[in-house]
């Protein structure tokens, strides 16, 4: 039936029309909408404080080549008069002093020289992975970038079936007046114009879910881009005519090596684990430290001391070195390991990666030549089939049929060309290089 014959159907199109009216529009081109994904993520968020944190772990690892100075006081009351007993020769023990408080106070300095190469591998390990840190960080941009251009591509898919769909209803309306006028004169069965009449609602069921994807693609973008959740996204239409020739895939594949971040910061962490290894092995080194000191006593009536300065050279050592395994140097080494398969891995994703979503792009590419074409067979089958039934050589559902195919390839045509630009795209990010631009 027709929409105006249904108040439920019409009221749920007018509610999304007066949905959008009451949405702020703004107006993003692509590479925009890739900026406001990248300033307001919350991920990004996160590996700004990852960052903070692996830079305070480099700033302790340098804190330990600094001195460290300690100084501290102590007063102690006794409320009990201690039994003080002095065997000291030609001194009398009876009628000693009477104690009641005690003042000690003391500050110590000591200055690490030696530490078997401890503290310089802690600060290179430290440095390398905020290193990586920050490359994660950036590999983390890539991948923001591709999610908003995958969302911002469905969001044009949506918008343009929307475009269509509300032409070919415009289209279709207008037939079923002009069949209404053929059935009232008797040029038409009334079952024809029903027919016509079906095709209509078909329309309009298959616009208002347009409509409905529409309202979740855009919900969606606002909420990656960090937008009011009432705003409407326009899209940049240009944006489908972005790709580029093709170049050859080992191209691809040396850019890859050259600029994926993950692979990079993998490697700061292969670093970080060698200079780990060098640390662990340094355990069984002894340290050496320049130490000095002051120290000041007062006990009333029996003891003072003061200026009590001293230095010296500390040197320590953990015999028990000698018979315990050194486990951290085997968890060093295991780490190693781990990292360099990690490593083979992640090459060996690269490369399929590259290849696979190479293929892909020259795929969806293809795919738009095929749908062009398809879309020029539909309308001249829908050209040549209105002229027969226009003649009574065609049936009324063969003329609905071919405008179903007709309204099918646009939409086809449309997001082939919306695919094969986020498949670059995609293609792009697999080689690192997607926000370097």
């Amino acid at each position: 039936m027709k929409t105006k014959n249904n108040p439920v159907i019409a009221a749920v199109f007018f509610a999304g029309i007066s949905f959008f009216h009451a949405q702020e529009k703004k107006m993003l081109t692509l590479d925009e909408a890739v900026q406001l994904g990248i300033q307001n993520s919350k991920s990004l968020k996160i590996d700004a404080a990852k960052i903070e944190e692996a830079t305070a772990d480099l700033l302790e690892a340098k804190n330990r080549k600094l001195p460290d100075f300690k100084a501290s006081v102590s007063y102690m009351y006794l409320p009990l008069e201690p039994n003080v007993n002095i065997k000291l020769p030609d001194v009398s023990a009876s009628g000693g002093p009477r104690v009641n408080q005690v003042l000690f106070g003391s500050a110590n300095l000591s200055l690490p020289l030696y530490s078997g190469g401890r503290i310089k591998y802690g600060i290179e390990s430290a440095k390398y992975l905020v290193e990586a840190s920050k490359l994660n960080t950036e590999n983390d941009k890539v991948a923001i970038a591709y999610n908003v251009a995958q969302a911002y591509n469905n969001l044009f898919k949506a918008n343009q079936s929307i475009k269509v769909l509300e032409e070919n209803l415009s289209a279709s309306s207008k037939r079923d007046e002009t069949f209404l006028k053929l059935e009232n004169n008797g040029v038409i069965a009334r079952n024809d114009r029903l027919k016509a009449n079906l095709q209509t609602s078909n329309i309009e069921l298959q616009l208002l879910e347009a409509k409905n994807n529409y309202n979740i693609a855009n919900i969606n973008m606002d909420l990656l881009l960090g937008l009011p959740e009432n705003t409407e996204i326009e899209v940049d239409e240009a944006y489908i005519n972005e790709m580029q020739e093709a170049k050859p895939v080992d191209f691809y594949l040396n850019t890859a090596q050259e600029n994926r971040k993950d692979l990079q910061a993998l490697q700061q962490q292969r670093k970080a684990a060698s200079v780990g290894t060098k640390a662990a092995k340094a355990e069984s080194l002894p340290t050496i430290a320049l130490t000095g000191g002051y120290a000041a006593a007062d006990v009333p009536n029996f003891f003072t001391m003061y200026n009590a300065v001293n230095v010296g050279l500390g040197i320590q050592y953990n015999i028990s070195n000698l018979w315990k395994k050194n486990s951290a140097l085997k968890q060093s080494q295991a780490r190693e390991k781990q990292l360099s398969a990690t490593n083979e891995m992640l090459n060996d994703n690269i490369k399929l990666e590259v290849n696979r979503e190479y293929q892909n792009a020259d795929y969806f590419k293809q795919r738009i030549a095929v749908f062009e074409k398809s879309s020029v067979q539909a309308d001249e089958n829908y050209r040549i089939t209105k002229n027969k039934y226009d003649n009574g050589l065609a049936t009324m559902t063969e003329l609905l049929d071919a405008d179903a195919a007709k309204i099918a390839a646009t939409v086809g045509v449309i997001n082939a060309k919306a695919d094969a630009a986020l498949a670059y795209r995609k293609l792009v990010q697999t080689t690192g290089t997607l926000t370097n631009n």
